[in-house]
């Protein structure tokens, strides 16, 4: 092979890998994604859009005054991620007493788990971070967390800090849409979510709202190696919209919110570090799919949308139990 040949050939294979790289190893932030567009300081993102002016106005959405409870029981025996703990215990049976002529006796429990990261679960600032190319480790707002005087809580970024979110929330009902369940690594594409939008004849979401879906994956709550393999979800191509309409919060009846297996052949759970990490959008994962079902023969697809995560001082996440009120 004459020489120049072997050069021409080596600058096609040149070319050719510089414009298929980036889009299997693309991330989809910049490599400085901080500080925020709320600060450098802040430690609530998206609840910052929860204003006196949005509760007022989520306060006027109910019609009928019925309440959805979303969240779903917390018991030994469901769909835990990896391994992940949670047991409860009533030690004594009565813990307590009898005391007093009226020989009071009580009980009450010991649990132990990752008390924000198992069942119907809020992931707050703290809980999933992402590392430079130099070896930092930074969570929302681009703090560095790895070190151990936050192993007893955090300093920055505790889930305590965000505060309640009361809001406008909106049920996208994927199973309605598309006629069946969708399956795991089946993508909600832009495309899907307007066509929710205009078959449930709502508004799009605006700033401040709660995105919520169906996707019928919750059918697998009941068994927990199917539902914890992978999970329909939204995209990026929906993730860059909701950023762009400054969304506070989205829920589903997945584990992840985001589609799993991802859309990115290299990446790991990167829309989550793109909607959280970078963005500072918070999730609540795992609600119930059943109680969305009958939202949807309600009607219920624009509601008043209440969640408090519960004030665990330095923690990564919260248990809790989203209300829909229509």
């Amino acid at each position: 092979m004459k020489k120049s040949t072997c050069v021409a050939i080596c600058l096609v294979g040149a070319f050719l890998l510089a414009i298929t790289a980036p889009a299997m190893a693309a991330k989809y932030w910049p490599d400085k994604w901080w500080p925020s567009k709320w600060g450098a300081g802040d430690e609530r993102g998206s609840f910052n859009t929860i204003k006196p002016k949005k509760i007022l106005s989520a306060l006027k959405i109910p019609k009928t005054g019925k309440v959805y409870r979303l969240g779903r029981p917390y018991s030994n025996t469901m769909p835990k991620f990896g391994m992940r703990t949670y047991a409860l215990h009533i030690p004594g049976l009565p813990v307590g007493g009898p005391l007093g002529d009226n020989k009071i006796v009580w009980n009450d429990e010991f649990i132990v788990c990752e008390v924000g990261q198992v069942g119907t679960q809020f992931d707050g600032p703290g809980h999933v971070g992402i590392m430079d190319d130099a070896g930092v480790m930074r969570w929302y707002n681009g703090v560095e967390l790895a070190s151990s005087d936050n192993t007893y809580g955090l300093k920055k970024n505790g889930v305590e800090k965000l505060g309640p979110c009361i809001t406008r929330g909106i049920l996208l009902d994927m199973v309605a849409l598309k006629g069946a369940p969708m399956n795991d690594g089946e993508v909600i594409t832009l495309a899907d979510f307007e066509a929710a939008l205009a078959k449930e004849g709502i508004a799009p979401p605006g700033e401040g709202d709660c995105v919520m879906y169906n996707t019928g994956w919750g059918r697998y709550w009941d068994d927990p190696a199917t539902f914890n393999k992978g999970c329909p979800g939204h995209g990026i191509e929906v993730c860059r919209y909701l950023i762009e309409k400054n969304v506070a919060m989205c829920t589903a009846d997945t584990w992840p919110v985001d589609v799993i297996p991802g859309e990115s052949e290299t990446g790991a759970f990167d829309i989550h570090n793109f909607m959280q990490t970078v963005n500072g959008i918070w999730y609540l994962e795992n609600i119930n799919n059943n109680v969305m079902d009958k939202m949807a023969k309600d009607g219920a697809y624009e509601f008043l949308w209440i969640f408090v995560p519960v004030q665990f001082e330095g923690a990564t996440g919260s248990p809790g139990d989203g209300i829909a009120i229509n």
